[in-house]
């Protein structure tokens, strides 16, 4: 599947131009490495995994060589990462016996997607056989997978705050007539516009909100799992995603551009969600509340927004329909017409 927004580059990597801190308009750079350097490390000690075989874990970093910084030019941020790490995992059985092996990643790059990852695991030489090493290379594999997109969300997001602002009156630098029509053109703001609460600069940006609704074709208990079972939620994106599917839940997913938490779950009946997409303002979240409404033979969907900056009010509905509601309807068969 595409990334989110292919064809919009403002929703890969970059932040928009019109929204950018006039001081911070031309050409900086922000090393990154020690702290990259310090969140791989968090991000994969500790990592577990266990089956009926037994449990491994991940104990140590040993190696850890690369650099990784962002770039700022005109309001664009430039991801630049690259790292060869080593760690070592143990694993016990469940009859007692410890086993050690090697993990190896020699190609985390901005260039590599993250399915393009080699992940190599391996047992140390002078170490008997064991079913624990298939444990690793499965299940092991996956949960490194996934810290290491963790690693690049939190990259874009946690790491960018405060290289690119709102402008002080929250609207965006002076447009020429020929621009400010085309953007008119292309996002009318909604008579439900407001401003948002004050993000953590203390500037106010304007927002709207909007409602999508759209038909499956199973039940509301079904379609409801879809959005809070990490598995799932990995089929339908495909690609590695975190999910903790509860009241205070947080998840990420779509490479680390999509994050927010779950604030409000009544089973098979409503999911209320703190969402945003990575190159918003600082700190700025959208709500946004799916209703699953029981219609005989299928589910409508009813969800509604609020809180989406004006400017990416477009974007955010092309994004739902196409990475959400479509991409659940082909992965599991739940084609219905939308309208």
């Amino acid at each position: 599947m595409a990334k989110w927004g292919e064809g919009d580059p403002r929703w890969i990597v970059e932040e928009r131009a019109d929204a950018t801190n006039v001081n911070n308009w031309h050409w900086t750079e922000r090393d990154a490495t020690n702290w990259s350097s310090d969140k791989l490390k968090s991000l994969l000690l500790g990592l577990s995994v266990e089956d009926d075989e037994g449990a491994c874990e991940v104990t140590e970093v040993s190696k850890l060589e690369g650099e990784a910084s962002i770039n700022n030019r005109k309001g664009k941020l430039i991801f630049f990462y690259e790292w060869n790490l080593k760690a070592t995992w143990t694993g016990k059985s469940k009859t007692g016996v410890k086993y050690k092996g090697s993990i190896e990643v020699p190609n985390l790059s901005d260039e590599n997607d993250m399915e393009d990852l080699d992940i190599s695991i391996s047992l140390n030489k002078d170490e008997p056989d064991t079913p624990l090493v298939h444990l690793m290379k499965t299940k092991g594999a996956e949960k490194i997978r996934e810290a290491l997109g963790s690693y690049v969300g939190f990259l874009k997001t946690e790491f960018t705050q405060g290289m690119i602002l709102p402008t002080a009156n929250g609207v965006a630098k002076p447009q020429s007539a020929s621009q400010s029509k085309a953007k008119q053109d292309k996002t009318q703001v909604s008579s439900g516009s407001s401003t948002a609460a004050p993000i953590n600069t203390g500037v106010k940006i304007p927002t709207c909100k909007f409602t999508i609704r759209d038909t499956f074709l199973t039940s509301p208990a079904e379609l409801y799992r879809v959005f809070l079972n990490q598995e799932m939620v990995q089929a339908f994106t495909r690609s590695p995603a975190t999910v903790d599917g509860e009241r205070g839940g947080k998840f990420r997913l779509l490479e680390g551009n999509v994050f927010g938490e779950f604030t409000e779950l009544v089973p098979d009946e409503k999911i209320v969600m703190k969402w945003r997409f990575n190159n918003w303002p600082c700190e700025h979240y959208a709500t946004i509340t799916l209703m699953f409404l029981d219609r005989s033979n299928e589910t409508e969907l009813k969800v509604e927004y609020r809180g989406v900056p004006n400017s990416e009010e477009e974007q955010t509905k092309g994004g739902w329909k196409r990475y959400y509601f479509e991409a659940i309807k082909q992965t599991f068969g739940y084609g219905a017409r939308l309208f």
